[in-house]
């Protein structure tokens, strides 16, 4: 039996009447609209202003700055301590084989790490810390296999994300990436106003889009497919947006009469109608992916003018299928 994987979400309101709202307005939307249901245990309102809410790895809270309150965001305390056990893990694997590979796949961890946490606004303290407690443990288990050093000619991987400031083992000839030297990034604030569920909301996503666009969006959202689901109908409207338009194997902009809508994985074989399960391709590609006669699809190639890339994607799509090459 197949369970669905669990979503996490997190809505931020000003006052406790409209979490109260937004709450019981999510619920029903999810159960009425997705199917989906809401673990009681896990879902609740908290003030965040009066207590830390956690997610995702992540701490929040808002706390006072002069008149306003802002949202101090740093690393969950029991996230810190897997982060320290898996970078000892790493360390000790390199102290037993000295190798590039081990050396790159430490690499790999530590800007996975900081490219995820590094929105947090206390992120540069969390990460300062964490290299200092695994100072001693990394310069011991290091010094007989590394040379401890500021970055000379470092590669433009290196570079491009980290200061040269820092001083760090080299590895079998690899820099290992700084721990404490994380990039931060700020999380822009958006409006509130913004919101598919009212006409003023809406207009204000539809200015910021290109007018090509909102024309062909607006034939897309009065267009009627029998049979097809509304979680499949709000899908398809979104990933055409997020694809500016254009097909996702030939790249051509598709007005609303062109769009096809195309499950990667067939429904019939465990596919469904969410967001990533969902491709939006010119109506006639989509024909060549299901087609089996050997003169339509002759006619279809010709008429498209498919390059080899674009004929391998396809293929690739029909192999899902089980439908041959062509």
């Amino acid at each position: 039996m197949r369970f669905p994987r669990a979503t996490y979400l997190k809505i931020i309101c000003r006052d406790w009447r409209s979490a109260q709202r937004w709450y019981h307005a999510v619920v029903l939307y999810l159960k009425d609209r997705l199917k989906l249901d809401v673990s009681p245990e896990k879902s609740q309102i908290i003030n965040l202003r009066k207590r830390e809410s956690e997610f995702l790895g992540f701490t929040i809270r808002a706390n006072k700055k002069g008149q306003k309150r802002v949202a101090h965001t740093g690393i969950k305390a029991n996230k810190r301590q897997k982060i320290k056990s898996e970078a000892k893990k790493h360390i000790l694997k390199m102290r037993t084989s000295p190798t590039a590979l081990n050396a790159a796949r430490f690499n790999s961890f530590v800007l996975g790490i900081h490219n995820y946490f590094n929105r947090a606004t206390h992120v540069s303290v969390a990460f300062s810390r964490l290299a200092y407690d695994l100072r001693a443990f990394m310069y011991n288990r290091l010094k007989q296999i590394g040379k401890y050093e500021h970055p000379a000619n470092p590669p433009p991987t290196y570079s491009k994300f980290y200061s040269l400031g820092y001083r760090t083992f080299k590895v079998a000839d690899v820099y290992l990436y700084p721990l404490a030297n994380v990039k931060t990034k700020n999380t822009m604030g958006f409006s509130t106003g913004l919101s598919l569920f009212t006409t003023a909301g809406r207009e204000q996503i539809y200015k910021k889009l290109r007018p090509d666009l909102r024309q062909e969006i607006s034939l897309l959202t009065k267009s009627i497919i029998p049979n097809q689901s509304v979680e499949y109908m709000d899908n398809r409207i979104s990933r055409y947006s997020m694809k500016m338009g254009k097909c996702e194997i030939t790249g051509m902009y598709l007005f609303a009469s062109d769009v096809h809508c195309h499950h990667y994985i067939p429904l019939h074989v465990g596919g469904n109608d969410k967001f990533n399960n969902l491709r939006i391709l010119h109506k006639e590609v989509g024909q060549l992916i299901l087609q089996t006669h050997k003169e339509t699809i002759d006619v279809l190639k010709n008429r498209l003018g498919l390059t080899e890339l674009m004929m391998n994607k396809i293929n690739k799509y029909r192999e899902k299928y089980a439908l041959e090459p062509v």
